[in-house]
C-alpha cells in the first residue's frame, strides 16, 4: 500500500475548513469535501474512514498551520533589537509584540481557520472521540508554545502558559466572531497586554504557598 499523500490530505482538510465556515459542521461530509477540493468521489473516504476522522484531521490541520505561523515568527524574532526592548528583562514587551502580531494574523488573513476550530470545539461536546483528540492537540499546543517562547528568548515561566493560552483563545474568539474591520493594531494590542499580564499574574499566584 503506498504511503499517504500528505499534500492531498492537506488539500482535503483545507476544503473541510472552508465548508465548516460556510455551513457549519453538518456541511462537512466526505462527498462535500471531495466536491470542494475538486477531487474524485471517494477520495476523502479513502483518507479518512469515518466522518469523525475527517473532523479530527481538520482540527489537526488548523493546529499545524498555527504552529507553522509561530515558527515563522520565531525565526524573525530570534534576535530581538536591544534598543527596542531595552529594560525588558523578563521579555514582557517582546511577548506583547509577538502575541499582538499573532492575533492580527489569526483574526485577519487566517480568520477562517479559527472559525473552523471553534465549530469543531462546539461539536466535540457531543463527540467524545473528537473531544479527546482536540484536548491532545491543545496539550501539544501548550508544549509547542513553551518551546516557542524559549526559542525567541522569552523568560515567560511555564506556569504562565496555560492561562495565556486560555486568554489568547478568548481574545481570538472575540476578534474572529466580530466585524473584521475592527481587527486593528489599536484594538489588538490591549488584548495582547491582558494575555501577557494575566499569564504572569497566574504564574505568580501559582508560586504563592497556600495559607
Amino acid at each position: 500500500m503506498p504511503p499517504p499523500n500528505e499534500r492531498r490530505r492537506g488539500q482535503l482538510a483545507d476544503a473541510a475548513i472552508e465548508l465548516l465556515v460556510e455551513s457549519g459542521v453538518h456541511g462537512v461530509t466526505h462527498r462535500a469535501v471531495d466536491r470542494r477540493a475538486g477531487l474524485p468521489a471517494g477520495t476523502a473516504s479513502n483518507y479518512f474512514r469515518s466522518r469523525e476522522a475527517l473532523l479530527v484531521a481538520t482540527a489537526q490541520r488548523v493546529i499545524e498551520q498555527h504552529q507553522t505561523d509561530m515558527a515563522q515568527a520565531a525565526r524573525s524574532a530570534t534576535v530581538p533589537d536591544p534598543a527596542a526592548h531595552a529594560g525588558d528583562l523578563d521579555g514582557r514587551a517582546l511577548a506583547i509584540e509577538l502575541i499582538a502580531g499573532s492575533l492580527l494574523l489569526a483574526a485577519g488573513p487566517h480568520r477562517n481557520r479559527y472559525l473552523a476550530i471553534y465549530e469543531l470545539r462546539l461539536e466535540s461536546l457531543r463527540r467524545p472521540a473528537l473531544s479527546a483528540a482536540i484536548d491532545e492537540l491543545m496539550a501539544a499546543m501548550a508544549a509547542f508554545t513553551g518551546d516557542h517562547h524559549a526559542e525567541v528568548g522569552l523568560a515567560i515561566p511555564p506556569a504562565a502558559i496555560p492561562a495565556m493560552l486560555v486568554m489568547y483563545g478568548g481574545a481570538l474568539f472575540a476578534l474572529v466572531t466580530g466585524p473584521v474591520e475592527l481587527v486593528t493594531p489599536e484594538a489588538v494590542r490591549p488584548l495582547a497586554v491582558a494575555v501577557v499580564e494575566g499569564g504572569l499574574a497566574a504564574a505568580r499566584d501559582a508560586d504563592v504557598p497556600a495559607q
